[in-house]
């Protein structure tokens, strides 16, 4: 079971250490939570039921570390730098004639407005757009309270996730055309 561990880090670890420098926002802190996430790897190996993917169940052991660290008292005073300031991405170079949603400073603006989002936004963000996963996984992932939910409750929570993606959708729509990255027609 050890090695399962060691080979499930080799295979998931960069792309679960990513999301923890987005979850708690800088690569020090992310350090940190990435060894709780090991340590919590390697206690809770023997007993991982295959509930869901090793990926999955990956990335909730990471989410759960990060809300641990997140909530303790220590780490609040590291959390004051903001991942990215509006006023400088606003300063910009000049466009190009490349397609606007491929231009480097318009993937700066939308980065800059998706930091804006709280930290679970961004992680239902991060794990359904940028990895992936099925609603089912990502609501296993951002589950909170019993550490293996019944179907019912992953139904449920699915559910409420879409919807709440819905809405994370028209906020970053209406602040990206706020900005100017978009114009009325959603272009």
């Amino acid at each position: 079971m050890r090695g399962a561990a060691v080979e499930g880090l080799s295979l998931y670890g960069s792309e679960v250490y990513s999301f923890l420098c987005m979850r708690v926002g800088n690569e020090t802190d992310a350090h940190e939570v990435y060894a709780q996430l090991s340590e919590d790897l390697w206690r809770g190996i023997g007993a991982f039921e295959w509930r869901c993917s090793f990926r999955t169940w990956l990335y909730t052991l990471a989410r759960n570390a990060a809300v641990r660290f997140e909530r303790a008292p220590a780490s609040r005073a590291a959390r004051r730098i903001p991942l990215s300031r509006m006023d400088e991405v606003a300063a910009a170079a000049e466009r190009s004639r490349t397609r606007p949603y491929l231009r480097t400073d318009v993937k700066d603006r939308f980065a800059a407005l998706r930091s804006s989002l709280s930290r679970d936004e961004q992680s239902l963000l991060v794990l359904r757009v940028d990895r992936g996963l099925s609603w089912q996984e990502v609501a296993r992932v951002l589950h909170d309270g019993d550490e293996n939910p019944d179907d019912a409750a992953l139904r449920r929570g699915a559910v409420n996730l879409r919807q709440r993606f819905q809405q994370v959708k028209e906020r970053l729509r209406a602040l990206a055309r706020a900005s100017g990255i978009l114009d009325e027609d959603g272009d």
